[in-house]
């Protein structure tokens, strides 16, 4: 199965608008959405083409295609107008015999992670950052944000393909890191 992984779009329709055309060009399975996808939050600037309606309008269009779990940033009134669950804390898939817990990063963390075993892998967004650590024998992966990176990061999102990682660039869809674990 291959699954485009993407985070923290914070209703940008331009980065949005990006996301989805690299989400045609890839042509995965599903799409999973890490959270924090229609408010920028108090602590960020506007996005890029800041428009909330217009990102809700784009996603709704392919609900059928999209796994999502709630970000910090995201509320039951967002749920009223997105047509695909929001809500989830987080939820789980497999890549072979390996577990991915994947959450939005707020309440599951490297510092307060889920019941994981060795070689299970936490995937979340929040933090804007591009990652890939190993903690306690477990890996820590996040794919950066689609529209307010941080530290120097790219706008990216990721794809999930048998058993490997590629960290993309949102606007090229370029790879700039890939990692099989």
């Amino acid at each position: 199965m291959k699954i485009l992984i993407a985070s923290d779009i914070h209703g940008s329709a331009y980065y949005c608008r990006s996301l989805l055309e690299r989400y045609r060009e890839e042509k995965p399975d599903k799409l999973l959405l890490l959270g924090d996808i229609l408010y920028h939050g108090p602590r960020n600037d506007l996005p890029r083409e800041y428009a909330p309606k217009e990102v809700l309008a784009m996603l709704n269009e392919m609900k059928e295609e999209i796994l999502c779990v709630r970000g910090n940033c995201d509320t039951e009134v967002d749920q009223m107008v997105l047509e695909f669950p929001i809500l989830a804390d987080y939820c789980i898939l497999y890549a072979g015999n390996r577990m991915i817990f994947a959450t939005h990063g707020h309440q599951h963390n490297t510092a307060n992670p889920p019941m994981l075993k060795q070689g299970d892998v936490l995937l979340h967004g929040h933090t804007h950052v591009p990652v890939l650590e190993e903690f306690d024998g477990k890996y820590y992966i996040n794919p950066g944000s689609v529209s307010i990176p941080k530290e120097n990061s790219a706008h990216s999102y990721m794809v999930l393909e048998d058993g490997v990682f590629f960290w993309k660039d949102v606007e090229t869809g370029e790879t700039y890191r890939k990692a099989a674990l």
